[in-house]
């Protein structure tokens, strides 16, 4: 009997026990039944725009294309294709005057929880999974993250801006109806900044991005899930979660305010193909996608955007949340070979 490996993450001091001697398949957590979230009234569902605080975007269709507005005050748009609306219980909410902008620069223990806490309605089908939904909804979907991501970034109290969603109960959706979720928070998240550090250190020694070069390194090997035009994707050498998936753009691009309008499309393509193959291969698993991304364009030379994919498959108990450590059961090459032949087949 051989042993396990223990990996070591791209960047990020971050360990990983692989179990690649008595691992899992991916197809080994299909059978379970999936819990769901509990509804009642839908306050995203179209018909019950008044039960929610103005939206801050509004997508309308007008033609074969779309008008972009917003909510005043009692008023609420109809027949909207994309909302964004403030979180009804916000973690991060707008500061009220200058002086609780400027607390928010200051280093100490506490500061303000100043910011913004927003929930993009991706459609106004109920629970329509991105692999069902039409690709021009996907696209109004991945156009709301960068308007509203130019708009928030550009806050003077404003250090970051978190894209991401949560898929079923058990990752968190407390609400079935298809949302995302966009907060912008006033420093840079942990992970987010030493990302940022390691790929200056990177840059600085190299002269090069370290994802442009995790990208050449994974093009064409055992863990690449999908290429196409403008993305490769594929399950990372040292993937924390069963079945995680990353997604990165061939072009260097720190932020997704470079994308053009050929890009939002593919983005879109590949979201629907891999997400559609995690819920055909798995029964349809509860995830977390998070987008990882610079609004400091002094990043712009060394840091790369990305999204990772978590499908939520496995639980940490007291061995990973003690020492930071963790044990993924499914190879990434397992998971990339099932996941690349189920998107293909």
């Amino acid at each position: 009997m051989g042993f396990n490996e223990v990996r070591k993450d791209y960047l990020l001091d971050r360990w990983v026990v692989i179990a690649t001697e008595r691992g899992r398949r991916p197809t080994d957590f299909a059978n379970k039944e999936r819990e769901k979230a509990k509804t009642g009234v839908c306050l995203m569902c179209p018909g019950n725009e008044h039960m929610t605080p103005p939206a801050v975007l509004v997508y309308l269709k007008h033609g074969n294309g779309i008008r972009k507005t917003e909510d005043k005050d009692d008023t609420r748009h109809k027949n909207w294709a994309v909302r964004v609306i403030p979180n009804l219980f916000p973690a991060f909410a707008p500061p009220k005057n200058k002086t609780s902008q400027r607390k928010t620069a200051k280093c100490s223990e506490m500061i303000p929880a100043v910011g913004h806490h927003e929930v993009l309605v991706e459609s106004p089908n109920h629970d329509e999974h991105p692999a069902d939904a039409r690709l021009s909804q996907l696209e109004y979907v991945v156009d709301a993250y960068v308007d509203r991501l130019r708009e928030l970034s550009a806050r003077p109290y404003v250090k970051y801006v978190s894209i991401f969603r949560n898929h079923g109960l058990e990752a968190g959706a407390s609400l079935s109806h298809a949302h995302s979720q966009i907060i912008a928070t006033p420093s840079i998240p942990k992970t987010v900044e030493d990302e940022l550090e390691a790929s200056k250190r990177f840059w600085k020694q190299n002269k090069k991005c370290v994802f442009c070069e995790i990208i050449k390194k994974e093009r064409g090997g055992p863990r690449l899930i999908l290429e196409n035009s403008k993305f490769v994707v594929f399950a990372p050498y040292a993937s924390v979660n069963p079945m995680e998936f990353w997604i990165i753009p061939k072009k260097h691009e720190a932020t997704l305010l470079d994308l053009s309008k050929s890009d939002v499309k593919a983005l879109a393509e590949t979201l629907k193909a891999c997400l559609g193959g995690l819920k055909k291969l798995v029964n349809d698993p509860p995830y977390n996608y998070g987008f990882h991304l610079a609004i400091d364009k002094d990043a712009s030379d060394y840091y790369h955007w990305h999204l990772e994919v978590y499908p939520k498959l496995a639980i940490w108990a007291g061995f990973e949340k003690s020492t930071g450590m963790y044990i993924n059961t499914v190879t990434p090459e397992a998971a990339a070979e099932h996941l690349r032949k189920t998107i293909s087949s």
